[in-house]
């Protein structure tokens, strides 16, 4: 019995080094992940000064005469570098602010000794990973919480995919994840550790959103670190031009960065465009929004500041829908999984000072389809609005995780009066699944109210072990009535997505959207 005894608490000793073992590899795996994301960030300005050489070798190569037709191309190239300069000094700003929820640096001894199969031949970023399935704090105020940032390559990469096809040559993406221990309702221990570890620095400035902002368990929140109006060193890595504080940002050392794909440096010019779809002065956010927007407000017309209804907003982006949601007198959660959407979404939403505080140039990287140079180096002002003037209800949240993971949490089962679904339920490996999440997180009688196309985002993934189901429209609807939905409004709205407005070539969607109420369940005892 003694022997047997002891043989049980060795297993149990293996057991627990085991899993700490797995843990530590875990979480190197999320540092090396997301060290990938911000270096794509931080090779912005290097990719896009080789852009303009290649504009430059190319002219260099005309004839003297064609040369003096397009005398004025050397000054294009000049004011290209300094729109590239102002783009980077934005996102190095971004970065700057951001604080990442683990130490960046851990990966290297970790995982560089170890034979974990992920590690091989860049399988961190394969679509065959399942280290992911739990969840940790985005930063270390609880700004977004649960994500899983190692597994928002694949989808970042899928959405990539899936704008291509419509620009053609472009890459866009739109975004999600995060890993760690976690309790029943998505708080996990890293976060409750980084809470600890952290919570001298976190003071709240009375020009920030947190004042309106709460942190409930049962939802990863958004809270805003006070940043104490502190004005950053003016030493600086070199590699960062100059913008980035040696002292304040450590994780930035250039030899903690990674080479990267161009294709990652892809997703961060299309986070730009996103930047003035959501947070820019511009008509399209209205062919989406605006519809979205009178619907819910209609539906909604007796709700009252002291109990205002619930909005859930999966696929949020960069916060604006969300945003605007709760200035309607809602109690608004945005859910995201692109690290990348959520680093620049903290930032704007978190650090704005001002409306029209900072300029950028969206449409710079492409010459293609321009009716003039001015068109395609036109400056836009963000953010439009200053989103901490911006009248939202106590209780606005941003969820940072894979939505099939956080929502199908059975606390989230019957809490929410409505979902709003924009350019979002095509995001999905099994829409089928995303309509049945719908169901059963909102309340009887709760709306469903969905706009968007189905831009299969998985459809040309080609591993065995990808899995993408494309329903057409018609089945959408099927399995819809199935999971006890009735249609109240259908219609087609036309809209594009990111586009240049000003270029001679528009992608428009015939984008498809309903409102959906849920039967009771006597009403569906009926029906059945």
């Amino acid at each position: 019995a003694v022997g047997r005894a002891m043989s049980g608490g060795m297993e149990e000793e293996g057991d627990g080094a085991e899993r700490l073992r797995q843990r530590k590899l875990e979480e190197a795996l999320e540092a090396k992940s997301l060290r990938r994301i911000i270096s794509a960030f931080l090779n912005y300005p290097e990719a896009a000064e080789e852009d303009v050489k290649r504009y430059e070798r190319s002219f260099r190569k005309l004839p003297p005469a064609h040369k003096a037709l397009l005398s004025h191309y050397p000054q294009k190239f000049r004011r290209l570098r300094q729109c590239i300069s102002a783009n980077s000094y934005f996102i190095f700003s971004m970065l700057q602010a951001f604080e990442p929820p683990i130490d960046l640096s851990q990966e290297i001894d970790i995982c560089e000794h170890s034979d974990h199969e992920n590690m091989q031949n860049g399988g961190l970023f394969s679509s065959e990973r399942k280290i992911c399935s739990n969840q940790t704090a985005l930063n270390s105020g609880g700004l977004w919480s649960p994500t899983c940032v190692a597994a928002s390559e694949d989808v970042d990469n899928a959405k990539c995919k899936a704008e291509e096809k419509s620009y053609n040559k472009e890459l866009a993406s739109r975004g999600h994840h995060d890993s760690t221990v976690t309790s029943p309702c998505g708080c996990s221990e890293f976060q409750e550790q980084r809470r600890e570890s952290d919570g001298n620095s976190l003071a709240y400035s009375s020009r920030d959103v947190s004042s309106l902002i709460t942190l409930s368990p049962p939802m990863g929140q958004m809270q805003v670190p006070h940043r104490d109006g502190e004005k950053k060193e003016a030493k600086s890595y070199q590699a960062l031009c100059g913008w980035v504080s040696s002292s304040s940002c450590d994780w930035l050392d250039p030899s903690l960065q990674l080479h990267v794909p161009l294709v990652d440096v892809d997703k961060v010019r299309c986070i730009i465009r996103n930047i003035v779809r959501d947070w820019a002065a511009e008509k399209e956010r209205d062919q989406c929004f605006k519809p979205i927007l009178e619907e819910l407000d209609a539906l909604f017309r007796n709700r009252s500041r002291e109990s205002p209804p619930s909005c859930l907003v999966p696929g949020a982006g960069l916060g604006r829908l969300a945003l605007e949601i709760s200035s309607l007198g809602f109690i608004s959660q945005g859910n995201e999984f692109s690290y990348y959407m959520m680093i620049c979404s903290s930032f704007i939403l978190n650090h704005a000072q001002t409306a029209d505080e900072w300029t950028i140039y969206p449409w710079i990287h492409s010459n293609c389809n321009s009716l003039s140079d001015g068109d395609q180096l036109r400056p836009v002002s963000i953010p439009d609005v200053h989103p901490a003037s911006a009248g939202i209800t106590e209780g606005f949240s941003m969820c940072g995780g894979d939505f099939v993971e956080v929502y199908s949490d059975p606390c989230q089962v019957g809490i929410w009066d409505s979902v709003v679904t924009c350019f979002f339920i095509d995001t999905a490996h099994n829409i089928v699944e995303y309509i049945e999440i719908i169901s059963k997180i909102l309340k009887e009688g709760g709306v469903w109210i969905n706009l968007g196309p189905l831009l299969y985002h998985f459809a040309d993934m080609c591993g065995e072990d990808e899995m993408s189901i494309e329903l057409s429209l018609e089945d959408v609807k099927r399995v819809a009535l199935h999971y006890g939905f009735i249609f109240e409004k259908e219609k087609t709205i036309e809209t594009t997505y990111t586009t240049n407005p000003r270029a001679m070539m528009q992608n428009w969607y015939y984008a498809a959207f309903w409102t959906m109420r849920k039967k009771s369940a006597a009403a569906n005892a009926e029906s059945s």
